[in-house]
Formats: C-alpha cells, structure tokens, sequence
C-alpha cells in the first residue's frame, strides 16, 4: 500500500474552478454551482484505496454535520479508470450511494482538476473559505489503516470550527497521506 503525502498547495491560493461529472446525477456541474456560503470542502478520493475506505465513514458524517453549517463539501475521483476499472464513475454512483454522500462525487476525466488543485494522493483535503481562498490543506486527522487510532476527522474538524467561528486557522498543517493519484499515462 503506497503512502504518498499531500504536495501542501500554498494557503491562500484561490481554488480552481472546474466543470466535471457529477456521477450521482449524470450533470455537469462547476465549483461555483457546489460551494457553500460560508466555506467549501474538496476532497480527492477514490472507490479502492485502502484509506479512503478507511475514513469514508467518518467523511460522510463529517459533511452531513457541516453542511448544516453552511459548509459546502466536493469529492473528486481524477483516477485513471482504464488501468484502475474500480474507480470507473457508475461504481462511484454506488460507493455514493453505499456510503451515503450528502455531497456530489465528481470525475474528472482529464486529471486536470487534480493537477490544478496539486493533488497527490487519496484522500487529499482542501478547506477553502468563503472567497474560495485556501485556509487548510492536509489530513483529516491521525488515523491511517492499521494504527488503531480512531478516526474523528480531528484536524479538518478544528479548521472548519475556527472557519465558522472566524477564528485563525493554524498554519501547522499535517500533510494527508494514501494512496497516490493513478495517473494516465
């Protein structure tokens, strides 16, 4: 199981738009159609690494409770589907479905969302604030497969309280680390 780290995109770095599929309801939908009033969650994930799995729960509840906070919460699989047929968009449908995603699971096909936001790996976690300028870049929290620490999704967690509450956001930030971005070839 590869273990690569988050490249750190450079806090505030505006975020990217993009247009992608939105597997759930087969639309094309743009970051400015999905991003919440008060502050937006990207999360690049995928249906097979082993850590998304692992924190998938936990990233579930996470936005349902925060979007109640007017936090708007993405995912974006940008792997490549020909080589990694698991990740293909009809079973990100399904993981949506299985896991319960309150937030639309988007492909991107090209890879290009994915290199403009300098994704690494999955899950890789982006909190921007409401001018779409990047406050948090990094893991969930501690837990990885096979530690035996809980997940909480501590650390976007603080990020998002300190959002919400117009409070600083640390600068000392841990880097996510899973399974590297298959990319096309």
């Amino acid at each position: 199981m590869a273990r690569t780290p988050s490249n750190m995109l450079p806090l505030g770095t505006l975020a990217p738009d993009f247009n992608l599929l939105d597997t759930q309801t087969n639309q094309q939908v743009e970051l400015s159609d999905l991003k919440g009033k008060k502050g937006t969650v990207i999360a690049f994930i995928c249906n097979h690494c082993p850590f998304v799995i692992h924190i998938n729960p936990q990233f579930a509840k996470l936005a349902k409770e925060y979007q109640s906070k007017e936090i708007g919460f993405i995912a974006i699989s940008s792997n490549d589907v020909e080589n990694y047929p698991q990740d293909a968009p009809h079973l990100m449908k399904k993981i949506a479905e299985e896991q319960n995603y309150s937030f639309p699971y988007l492909y991107d096909e090209t890879q290009e969302t994915a290199k403009n936001y300098d994704a690494a790996c999955t899950p890789d976690f982006y909190l921007f604030d409401s001018d779409l300028k990047l406050v948090y870049r990094g893991q969930l929290d501690d837990s990885r497969p096979g530690n035996e620490i809980p997940v909480t999704g501590k650390d976007l967690r603080n990020a998002l309280d300190a959002l919400i509450e117009n409070k600083s956001i640390s600068n000392l930030q841990k880097p996510s680390i899973g399974c590297n971005i298959k990319w096309k070839i």
